[in-house]
């Protein structure tokens, strides 16, 4: 798809905007983004911004963030990289800072409940609505709807996500032996840092290091991050309390953009503004490194037919990840009669009359306040 050359004050716009207004964790973020990159402004089409979803899954990271990465290279090679890149952080990074300003002065979090019960339900309909093109591009054939199925089975008997997008890509692999001239290249995933043995002091060095180790190893969602924290932070350098790290992740949870700023509110509560820098830094440079040395071979691994058939794979694997999440979700959110009718209003609107996601949120978190307020 031939579009314009995009202007890096055009893509900090986008991003910005999606980073101030993309509550609801990562699913929620990769609908977004399709919306406006695909559906709104033609960037990319639908296979293209597939492949790039399947190959945030290759590399650990946070997968929205590397998302966003990956668009900005697209348009505009590596100054559009950090355009997008910071842009979409930036807005996160900043209101989990100010989490943690207001957490160490008053010893708990705002109350904003009533409008992430909103939100909740109306996330629900921005994923509907962009797993249903995707997954028209995804299940192609036969061996890509097993291959999703078969996912799907494994992420919910509780298979790690790493593990069934392996098992995925080797499936596509060894269906594409046969006529494939050469062994397939698949992306290299490498760690990029190793965390120091044992902290014996709090420093933003040290911080930094923790972080870094933690971007460069993650896999999976965001969610994943509280298994790592836990261990690192906890266990191991017994830096935080449970309690603290708990409030940590739902300081994540209540901004918008990417769960990894939770990384931000622990580095504040460690070391103060250098911890929260130190922190940020560390856990979001690998995504930057990563991006930057893959996206130029995305391309080349749609071309090859060992590759492309390991991407497909991987990709009808992601979109059963993505659907094993939402039902979990729903099921945790549709809770009462007003999440339920939330969610089916902002089904019909974004089915109906094709709603844009930052409506379709803005509408949850108005009707939550206003049912709420009313008593119901």
């Amino acid at each position: 798809m031939s579009t314009p050359r995009t202007s890096l004050g055009e893509l900090a716009a986008l991003f910005a905007r999606l980073g101030l207004t993309s509550f609801g964790g990562p699913l929620v973020h990769v609908a977004m983004m399709r919306e406006e990159v695909v559906r709104r402004r033609g960037w990319v089409d639908e296979a293209r911004f597939l492949d790039l979803v399947g190959a945030t899954n290759l590399i650990p990271g946070p997968n929205s963030t590397e998302l966003a990465l990956h668009l900005g290279w697209e348009r505009r090679r590596l100054p559009g990289l950090l355009v997008a890149g910071f842009c979409f952080i930036t807005p996160a990074v900043l209101a989990t800072l100010g989490l943690a300003w207001a957490y160490q002065r008053y010893g708990s979090l705002p109350a904003v409940g009533w409008v992430l019960a909103g939100v909740k339900p109306a996330m629900l309909a921005v994923v509907a609505q962009a797993m249903l093109p995707l997954s028209k591009r995804a299940l192609k054939s036969p061996l890509m709807i097993f291959v999703s199925v078969a996912s799907a089975a494994a992420a919910w008997l509780g298979v790690v996500e790493w593990a069934v997008l392996l098992g995925a890509g080797m499936v596509g692999w060894l269906e594409s032996r046969p006529w494939a001239k050469g062994s397939p290249s698949l992306l290299p995933v490498a760690a990029i840092a190793a965390a120091p043995a044992a902290a014996t002091a709090i420093s933003p060095t040290s911080i930094f290091w923790v972080f870094l180790k933690t971007g460069s190893l993650l896999f999976g969602s965001g969610y994943v991050l509280l298994a790592f924290m836990r261990t690192d932070l906890v266990e191991h350098h017994h830096w935080l309390t449970e309690p603290q790290l708990l409030d940590a992740i739902a300081a994540g949870q209540l901004t918008p953009g990417p769960v990894f700023s939770t990384a931000t509110f622990v580095g504040y509560l460690l070391s103060g503004p250098w911890g929260a820098l130190a922190a940020t830094v560390g856990i979001f440079l690998p995504a930057f490194v990563l991006v930057a040395l893959s996206g130029p071979l995305v391309p080349r691994m749609r071309a090859s037919k060992g590759a492309g058939a390991v991407l497909d794979a991987v990709n009808a694997a992601s979109l059963a990840l993505m659907a094993v999440v939402t039902v979990e979700l729903g099921r945790a959110t549709l809770v009462d009669w007003p999440s339920v009718l939330i969610a089916a209003a902002a089904l019909a609107l974004a089915f109906g009359l094709k709603w844009s996601s930052t409506r379709l949120l803005a509408l949850g978190a108005l009707a939550s306040v206003l049912l709420r307020a009313a008593g119901l």
